[in-house]
């Protein structure tokens, strides 16, 4: 089955706002999305720093891996998920901490389905033993 990788850039909508962001974006939004039934795992990433001092676009990266046939089926089925107060036991808990700060508590500065063409493993990676 295709591989879709699912990446937010996103950051808290001001510096007041760090706290909220936190707790509903890194606490419980990532864990939440990755109960989704395609999505194989979920991350999120904070900017340590720039590459080859090139301008970045975000202080924080999400990343979901999904399995789907095509990203539009992966994204049908995410919006249904998302719509479902009752999908899985933390999402209601998650939906009333976003009503608790009154909007999402972030900015989304880019979002993107991905299709993996290849992939590689490095010197690195921790391989299971046989």
């Amino acid at each position: 089955m295709p591989k879709f990788v699912l990446i937010g850039l996103c950051e808290p909508l001001a510096e007041e706002h760090q706290a909220a962001f936190d707790e509903w974006f890194i606490e419980q939004h990532i864990e939440d999305t990755t109960n989704c039934p395609n999505f194989v795992r979920g991350r999120v990433f904070k900017l340590a720093g720039p590459h080859l001092n090139l301008e970045t676009h975000s202080a924080y990266l999400s990343l979901y891996e999904v399995e789907a046939p095509t990203y539009e089926e992966a994204e049908r089925v995410l919006n249904e998920w998302q719509s479902d107060i009752n999908a899985w036991k933390g999402r209601k808990r998650h939906l009333e901490t976003g009503e608790k700060f009154g909007s999402i508590p972030m900015k989304i500065k880019g979002s993107g389905w991905y299709e993996e063409l290849k992939s590689f493993e490095g010197p690195a990676a921790v391989s299971e033993p046989s």
